[in-house]
Order: structure tokens, then C-alpha cells, then sequence
């Protein structure tokens, strides 16, 4: 097979599908039988220069798919094999990958460097392969020994892949400042191969993370700010590009270094956003988006007392020429922006820049920005109009309402007429204002309102006349809507301002819904959400038209089940259609169902709607599952025990969710719906108890199933044990040690990663909301069960209290079970309280907290716990 693989690697490219199949087959095959001679025929293959061009390309491609996937469990099984290979077969591929890194082809060096670093992602950090780094180095040439350009470009892209895929703490510090020097001379203007340059460009972005060591020291920082600084001037627009995706990855890494190189910092990023080409002067504009991102981020930490990191106000001090620079590129606009999805310009990027200098400096950017707003609104070139406007939008997050509340005064009226410009573009960005007004000067804790009883109507008329505009304006209006409705989410009493013009909306929305072009611009989806939105905020006055939505919403969701299904494409709207419909009568059962004069509305469709959700089921779309599950559990909610009735039907959804591993939100959400149905059904869920009891011990004992899912799980069992009380007692065997094992393994991670401290917070909440559950459903006459137990429970609270990463919810809720504990065992628990000295402290502490909530549960469970004490 070895001395045939070419002709197998071409055949598998062949246009002929039975060609094609047969040679896959064949690879396939010889995979299995003897992985070492593939690999090595494949890396053999790869460097060989007499080879075809197509069979070296799928050689390589084949070698990293050999050795890396994106699927966790598949990736770990890849790096095993490679780990078991035989160490002699190992060297032969390695040797054959690196002999590549100078053939002339560039496919054959490309595809070879980052099969290199995936090697080494598996090998550095086992000790493996020390030479790497020193042989590489060597392709770079010296003083003595000219090396091609194209090994030298070959070679930067390796150590960039490699410095990619490794974390910094592999890397011996000698190492990181020979490649650091290696790639800082690849990028020297004195260097004459372009492709060489923008490699080692490409390289030191990938190691930068790498260079904390060398940016400590004065004089390597200045030579590789100096270095970078001169590449952003290359006359290749590539390498300049790169230079400036580096300066971008420089302000957020190094923000506290930067203070000495600021001011040519400015003059390089604002020579590119005014003459550079486009891809260039979009990465120096981010480059200052980098800073003030670091720069907000610093405020915000100063305000809690977490930064570490002094706060130079670069933005500040740059202002007066910063913000004419962007404004600048406001007027750089295509004729087409919005038809293209996702499209994105120097005009966009500036004025997002423009938006993070508001919320870095506040009051200071206005006066700088009115200006050009007052003297391009009402210029005849649509451009000026539409950048004036852009300008005055992207500042309204971030200044005073004090500073901004009279220009938005005298704003509104204007903005209102713009809404009819004969200009699209213009219309679009005067509709999406309109929503940041809203979203940021109008509401209860609004100190300065600009929406008032008088200018409401205006207002609506306009916003209900655009919504007929295109659809790329008409997505913005519902935007505008959407953020007019919340600011009435706090309505006192039963009238809110906007009940009046509520059917009017309503009907608009419902009739943009069904527009021929509502799948252009996301404005269905829009809409629908803007729909949700007017509901869930609606007063007891505007109930009635509420109801009325529910038969006009069915009818809908019922059309989708007879839509003709004949291209992915239909399969797709359908689905997105079903998705919407059960999201909006979701929101309009939680809304009626939460209030009793209302609830009956949603009771007399209760019938109609389960049979709408259950057949919905039958689509294959995850988000359609999601949401008909959502509302399947505020229906469960709102209709009490009346729900029973669906249960011996619906119970085969809720166990094919339960058991929905790949689509882990599926799960999740389901779990959380059976969290409903107990609370609905209280000990009438018991039937179908050991059916989810099993499933959900299943899930826990999972590997597939997505960690996120397993807090929401442990949370269940509370509310199952609290719904069927003393009947948990054949669960409890099975339910403890699953707890026990989360809170051993909970007390034990060692984390100082944000995204685990958060998960693990998660988790034990969802241990103590089980322990909670079960205390209280026992209470009544199995409290004895719990003894055995009940050592092991007060030590999980300490370790929680001594974890100075706990939130307050997880104080909340161990607190909580403390009381429950002592609650339900009573007098039995009398010496293990005596025992336990931590919980005096922990209740010390949190009554005198400012949180009421934590403060109540702290003094009940002190109460409890001495009540029982001084009777023991």
C-alpha cells in the first residue's frame, strides 16, 4: 500500500463517486491495519517534491486530521494514538515534516508547519521533543549562512503556529527570547522578502503572550515596539495589516507598558485610517477600541476596588485629534451596507470606536461630537446626514443624562422628520437612534426623561408608520419599540402610558410579521421579539387584547404544521417560525397565568395549546424544542394541578428531552420544566417519578452530557423530594452519593479561572437546592432518614464558607439548608451543631449583611439551630 498511497491520495479527489469511494475505503483501511505505516507513508508523501501538487495537499490534510479534532472525547482519543506510537516511527514523520519546511511549494510548507504544531501541542508539554525549538531556529540562518526566503518563511509560520497552540509556561525563557529574536529579525525593515516579513509579523502576534519576561525590560520592549511600529509602514499592505493586528493584541496584553510609545502610536493608526487601504485602517481603528475596552474594563474594576492595573486615560489625553479622526471615517459608508449580511466598514468600525470612547470619557466626548452633528444633519449629501446621525447615536451610552438630556430634547422632534428622508441609509440610523434613546434616557430611574406624556403619540406615530419602511429600517424600528415598551416595564398600578396605543402595536408588529420580505434583515425574528417584549410589559387594563393574541398566535403555530417542507431551506423557516410562535406564547402565559383575574384566559386554551406543543415535537429542530418546552413549563405553572392531564402524553417529550445529550440546552431546559410540573402537580407527579428519577441519575452519571446541565439536575431532586415528600425515600440511596461526590469534588477544585469559579458556585447551589428539597419534604415524618447524612452536609457548608470565591447566592442557599437541617432533625442534630463552631461566624456574618433576603434566612436558620441547641 505504502508505494501506491499517491494514486489512492488522487483517487479519493476524483470528480468519479465510485472511484472516489473505493480510495477512501482503501485509506480508510489502511488506517486501521497499520496506523504507523500510514502516518509515515503520508508524512513520506508530504515531503516528497516529485509528488503531485493534490496528492502531497491531501496527504498533509489527512496527517492533521490524524492528530487533532474540534470534539473533545475524538481529540484525546487522536493525541492517545500518537502518544502510543513507537518512538523511532515518531522521529521518521517528524524528520520527513521538517525536511518539507523548505520545499518550494507553499500548500506542502503551509500544511506541514501546522501539523508540526500540533505535534508539539501534544509532545512540549510532555518533556517531548526538546529540539524542536533549536532546529527551527537553525532554518533562520546566521551572519555566516544565507538561508532561503521561503525556509525562512516557512519556519516563522511554525514557530507562530507553535506558540499558538502551546501555553507560554512550556517554553524555557532562553527559548521564548531566541524565537522572540528570530521573529522581531524576520519583521526588520532590513528583511527584503515580503512573505518573510508578514510570517514573522504573523508569528509574534501568535507569541506575544509569550513576551511578558521581555516586556518588562526597557530595551527588548522598545526594540520590539520599534520593530512593530516600522512594519505598520511596510509597503506591503499584508504586513502592514499584520503589524496592526499585533499594536490591536499589544493594547489589551501590554495596556500599562504603553504610556512612552503613545504618541507615535497615533500618528501611525491616524496616517492609516485616513490614506491606508481598508483592511489596514480598520485594524488601527480597533486598535483604539483595544484601549478603551481596557480602559472601561479599569473604571469599572477602580469602582469595585479590583484593578490592579494603573488607569493612564490614554483616551482622554488623545480626545481633541482622536475624535475628529473617527468622525472622519463616518462619511466612508458603502452604497450597499445594509443589504450585505454582516458587512463591515471603516464607517461602522469608527463609529463603534466612537461609542467605546463615550463610555471611556463620559461628559467629555460631547462637545467635541455635537458640533459635527449640527453642522452634517441637514446637509444635502446623504452622507453627511446619515455620519451626523451615526455620530450622535454612538454617543448616547456613556455622558451624563445631565450632559445629555437637552441635546436630546432638542434632538427628538428633528429625528422624528428624519424618519421620512428619501435616503434609506439615512432612515435605518435614525430608527436605530431612536432605540438608543429609548434604551438609555427613558425609563423609571430616569432622572431626565425625554419621552413625556405630550411627545408619546408623535412618537408611536412615526415608529408605526416606519415599521412599513424596507426591511432593514423596519428591523430597527421594532429595535426602537422593543426599548420604548421596557421603559415602561415598571409602570406603578394598573395603567401604563403606552395602554392606550397598545392594540395599535400590537396589530403593527403582527402585521410586520407576516410582511413577504420579513425574512430579510432579521426583521421577523424582530419583530416577534418586540411583540414578546409589549406583552410581558403590559398592565391589567390591556389583559383582554392579551387574550385575544392567544387564537390569533395558535392559528399561526397550527399554519406552520401544515407548511409544505421540500427544500432544507422550507425546513428551516418552518423552524424558525415554530421557534418564534411558542416564544410568544410562552411570554403570554407567564403574563396572564401569573395573575388570577387573568389566569383564566390561558386555562380555556390550555387544551388547543398542549396539543399544538406536542405536535411541534415532532420537528427536529433543537430551538423549536427549546421553546416548546419553555412554554410547555410556564403552561404547567400556570394551570396547576389541572396540567395532570397531560402528563401520560407528554411524559415521552419530557424523557426524550431528558435524554437529549447533543443538544445539552435541550436537557437543561427540560430539567428545569419538570421543576414546573412538581410544583404543579405536588405527589401527582409520582407515577411518573422513577421513570425521571432513572433518567436524571443517568444524565449525572454521564460523560456526554455538558457540565452546565448537571447544577440544574441536582436542583431537581429538591424539587421532586419537595413535591412527593416521604415517597423520595426509595431515591435516597441512589440520589445521596451523587450529591456527596458533587460536594467532595466541588470542595476540592482548585480554580482560579472566572468561568469555574462561576460553575462551581452553580453546582453548589444546585447541591444545597436538592439537600433543601429533601430536608423539608422528610420533615413530616422521615426526618430520621437524613441523620446518617447530616456530618457530612454541615462540613460541605463549612468548606463553602471558608471559600472566599462563594457568591451570594451560594451563601443564601447554604444557610438556608443549615436552617432546614436543624429544622427537620430537630434535637438529633443538637451535637453536631456543637461540634461545628464555623456556623456561628458564618451567621454572624450574614446577618449583617445589606442583602435582606440573606439577612431573614441567617436570622431564621440562628433561631432554629439555638432552638434546638438549648433543648439538646
Amino acid at each position: 500500500m505504502a508505494q501506491e498511497v499517491t494514486q489512492v491520495l488522487l483517487n479519493a479527489q476524483s470528480a468519479d463517486g465510485v472511484v472516489r469511494k473505493l480510495a477512501e475505503d482503501s485509506l480508510k483501511q489502511f488506517q486501521e491495519q497499520n496506523l504507523a505505516g500510514f502516518l509515515i507513508s503520508l508524512s513520506h508523501e508530504l515531503a516528497n517534491s516529485e509528488k503531485p501538487p493534490d496528492s502531497r495537499k491531501l496527504a498533509g490534510l489527512i496527517l492533521k486530521n490524524s492528530l487533532d479534532a474540534k470534539e473533545a472525547a475524538r481529540k484525546q482519543e487522536l493525541v492517545g494514538r500518537w502518544v502510543s506510537l513507537d518512538p523511532t516511527v515518531k522521529t521518521q514523520i517528524k524528520s520527513a515534516l521538517s525536511q518539507t519546511l523548505s520545499s518550494v511549494v507553499p500548500d506542502a510548507r503551509h500544511t506541514s508547519a501546522q501539523v508540526i504544531a500540533k505535534i508539539a501541542a501534544i509532545e512540549l508539554p510532555q518533556g517531548e521533543w526538546p529540539e524542536l525549538v533549536g532546529s527551527l531556529l537553525a532554518n533562520m540562518g546566521g551572519p555566516q549562512v544565507e538561508q532561503p526566503a521561503h525556509l525562512k518563511q516557512a519556519t516563522l509560520e511554525t514557530l507562530g503556529y507553535v506558540c499558538e497552540k502551546v501555553s507560554a509556561e512550556i517554553l524555557a525563557q532562553e527559548q521564548v527570547n531566541a524565537i522572540l529574536t528570530a521573529v522581531v529579525q524576520g519583521m526588520n525593515a532590513s528583511e527584503t522578502s515580503n512573505d518573510v516579513r508578514l510570517a514573522a509579523t504573523n508569528a509574534l502576534y501568535n507569541a506575544l503572550d509569550f513576551a511578558q519576561t521581555n516586556f518588562e525590560n526597557d530595551m527588548e520592549r522598545d526594540y520590539i515596539m520599534r520593530v512593530v511600529c516600522e512594519a505598520t509602514l511596510s509597503t506591503d499592505s499584508r504586513v502592514r495589516q499584520a503589524a496592526f493586528e499585533c499594536l490591536v493584541s499589544i493594547g489589551s496584553t501590554y495596556y500599562e507598558k504603553l504610556a512612552p510609545y503613545m504618541q507615535d502610536i497615533f500618528a501611525i493608526t491616524s496616517k492609516a485610517v485616513k490614506e491606508d487601504e481598508e483592511p489596514v485602517a480598520l485594524q488601527a481603528v480597533e486598535f483604539w477600541s483595544s484601549i478603551c475596552d481596557e480602559e472601561i474594563e479599569i473604571q469599572e474594576e477602580d469602582f469595585t476596588g479590583d484593578s490592579e492595573v494603573p488607569y493612564f486615560q490614554f483616551i482622554k489625553q488623545a480626545l481633541p485629534a482622536l475624535v475628529p479622526m473617527l468622525l472622519e471615517t463616518l462619511t466612508k459608508q458603502d452604497e450597499d451596507q445594509d443589504q450585505e449580511e454582516g458587512a463591515w466598514n471603516l464607517a461602522m468600525a469608527g463609529g463603534t470606536c466612537l461609542g467605546l470612547v463615550a463610555r471611556a470619557v463620559g461628559d467629555d466626548v460631547v462637545p467635541l461630537v455635537m458640533p459635527y452633528v449640527q453642522e452634517n444633519v441637514s446637509k444635502p449629501d446623504w452622507r453627511c446626514r446619515e455620519a451626523a446621525t451615526y455620530a450622535f447615536g454612538s454617543i448616547l451610552e456613556g455622558p451624563s443624562l445631565a450632559k445629555l438630556a437637552p441635546l436630546v430634547n432638542v434632538a427628538l422632534n428633528f429625528m422624528l422628520s428624519a424618519m421620512t428622508d428619501e435616503n434609506t441609509h439615512v432612515k435605518d440610523t435614525t430608527a436605530w437612534t431612536l432605540g438608543r434613546i429609548f434604551e438609555f434616557l427613558h425609563g423609571p430611574n430616569v432622572q431626565f426623561p425625554v419621552i413625556t406624556q405630550e411627545n408619546l403619540p408623535l412618537i408611536l406615530a412615526v415608529l408605526l408608520e416606519s415599521i412599513k419602511d424596507t426591511p432593514n429600517v423596519a428591523e430597527k424600528v421594532c429595535g426602537a419599540i422593543y426599548f420604548l415598551a421596557q421603559g415602561y416595564e415598571e409602570s406603578t398600578g394598573a395603567l401604563s402610558p403606552l395602554s392606550p396605543f397598545f392594540q395599535n402595536i400590537v396589530q403593527a408588529l403582527l402585521a410586520t410579521t407576516d410582511r413577504e420580505d420579513a425574512g430579510d434583515s432579521r426583521l421577523r425574528t424582530s419583530a416577534y421579539e418586540t411583540l414578546n417584549e409589549v406583552v410581558r410589559i403590559s398592565t391589567q387594563d390591556t389583559a383582554a387584547i392579551v387574550i385575544q393574541l392567544v387564537p390569533v398566535i395558535m392559528q399561526k403555530l397550527n399554519h406552520t404544521l401544515e407548511m409544505t417542507v421540500l427544500s432544507s431551506d422550507d425546513r428551516e423557516k418552518q423552524s424558525e417560525l415554530q421557534a418564534l410562535l411558542c416564544g410568544v406564547l410562552q411570554v403570554i402565559i407567564q403574563k396572564l397565568g401569573a395573575s388570577d383575574a387573568t389566569k383564566f384566559g390561558i386555562v380555556q386554551y390550555a387544551d388547543q395549546m398542549m396539543t399544538l406543543f406536542l405536535r411541534v415535537f415532532a420537528c427536529r429542530s433543537a430551538t423549536v424544542h427549546e421553546e416548546a418546552m419553555l412554554a410547555i413549563g410556564a403552561l404547567a405553572y400556570s394551570t396547576g394541578a389541572e396540567f395532570g392531564k397531560y402528563m401520560t402524553e407528554f411524559y415521552r417529550f419530557l424523557e426524550m428531552g431528558l435524554q437529549n445529550f447533543e443538544e445539552y440546552q435541550v436537557c437543561a431546559v427540560t430539567v428545569g420544566v419538570v421543576g414546573d410540573i412538581c410544583r404543579a402537580l405536588d405527589d401527582k407527579v409520582l407515577p411518573f417519578c422513577d421513570g425521571i428519577m432513572t433518567q436524571l441519575l443517568k444524565d449525572l452519571s454521564s460523560n456526554q452530557l455538558h457540565r452546565s446541565v448537571k447544577p440544574p439536575i441536582f436542583s431537581c431532586f429538591g424539587d421532586i423530594a419537595l413535591a412527593i415528600g416521604e415517597h423520595f425515600e426509595k431515591y435516597l440511596i441512589y440520589a445521596m452519593p451523587m450529591l456527596q461526590g458533587a460536594a467532595e469534588l466541588s470542595a476540592q477544585q482548585v480554580i482560579r479561572d472566572d468561568e469555574l469559579i462561576d460553575y462551581n458556585n452553580q453546582l453548589r447551589s444546585g447541591i444545597f437546592e436538592a439537600y433543601s428539597g429533601i430536608f423539608q419534604g422528610f420533615k413530616s415524618n422521615k426526618a430520621e432518614l437524613m441523620i446518617p447524612y447530616a456530618g457530612h452536609i454541615l462540613q460541605f457548608i463549612e468548606t463553602v464558607y471558608q471559600d472566599k470565591d462563594r457568591d451570594d447566592s451560594v451563601m443564601k442557599a447554604a444557610i438556608g439548608v443549615m436552617g432546614d437541617l436543624a429544622d427537620t432533625l430537630g434535637p438529633s442534630a443538637a451535637p453536631l451543631f456543637k461540634r461545628a463552631v464555623f456556623y456561628k461566624d458564618f451567621l454572624d456574618e450574614s446577618t449583617s449583611s445589606d442583602d435582606q433576603q440573606l439577612k431573614e434566612t441567617a436570622e431564621w436558620a440562628l433561631s432554629t439551630i439555638n432552638r434546638i441547641t438549648n433543648m439538646g
